[in-house]
């Protein structure tokens, strides 16, 4: 089993470390990940300036851009075999609800999904690598059970995996869940420069506005580990009926010869 693993934290967050030593005795595992913390780079690919890949002291390769830019050189061009699964993690924090649009851990995941390998993101539920240990020791054991179930390497899947901060005994069974929702953001932050000029911080994530049963919000706040399975087709399937004909409508209205 080939592993190709990365993650938007940067190639020296204890969390793709810690990935890197649960999965190495498994599998031939190579670590493709950005230079810097890419929080929230969702799917961004660098356009408009080259990308350096360099290799770190401890092995793994950077790349000078974001989480998708990494998967993408590497399945690419960088990379000389197709890896049977891309690992994306473990992430500082939550990915779950809306926050699965902007990761750059799901990111990551979704350009190999893209390019027809199966994917999993992982993330811990909170902050500062509390129980580290479990989380990656539980990543092992689901990639494992995938391996023996022939899952690994065949048909290609994008699957959004949250383990909650405790330890190994500790950490409940895998439930399936769908995603759930999040008010709006905190108000942007405004502060002064020293020229006077105003400069503007995005507002932390708004309070959970959906976290019923069923969902990754509530799978997780009960100690269990929440998997989602995500796609990348955003089409409104239900409602396409009706832009059909709200659309055929709008163009009859436009006058002829409109540009």
């Amino acid at each position: 089993m080939k592993i190709l693993i990365s993650n938007d934290d940067g190639y020296l967050a204890p969390g793709i470390v810690a990935l890197y030593e649960a999965l190495k005795d498994i599998a031939e595992v190579e670590v493709i990940a950005p230079e810097q913390n890419n929080s929230a780079k969702s799917n961004a690919l660098t356009l408009h300036s080259p990308l350096s890949v360099t290799r770190a002291s401890n092995g793994f390769r950077y790349v000078n851009g974001t989480p998708a830019d990494c998967v993408h050189i590497a399945l690419s061009g960088l990379l000389d075999y197709r890896p049977d699964l891309v690992v994306s993690g473990i992430n500082n924090g939550a990915n779950m609800g809306d926050d699965t649009i902007y990761s750059g851990t799901v990111g990551a995941a979704m350009e190999g999904f893209l390019f027809g390998i199966p994917a999993i993101a992982f993330s811990q539920v909170e902050r500062d690598w509390h129980h580290l240990d479990a989380a990656a020791r539980t990543v092992r054991e689901l990639v494992q059970a995938m391996e023996r179930q022939q899952l690994i390497g065949h048909t290609p899947f994008l699957l959004n995996v949250n383990i909650p901060n405790l330890p190994f005994e500790q950490i409940g069974s895998l439930k399936l869940c769908r995603l759930g929702r999040r008010h709006a953001a905190e108000k942007v932050i405004q502060q002064q420069n020293p020229r006077g000029e105003t400069m503007y911080w995005i507002g932390a994530a708004g309070a959970v506005k959906d976290d019923a049963d069923g969902t990754d919000f509530h799978a997780t706040a009960q100690g269990f580990m929440s998997m989602t399975p995500l796609k990348v087709d955003l089409t409104d399937h239900d409602h396409l009926s009706y832009w059909a004909q709200t659309a055929s409508r709008l163009i009859a209205k436009v006058p002829s010869g409109y540009p």
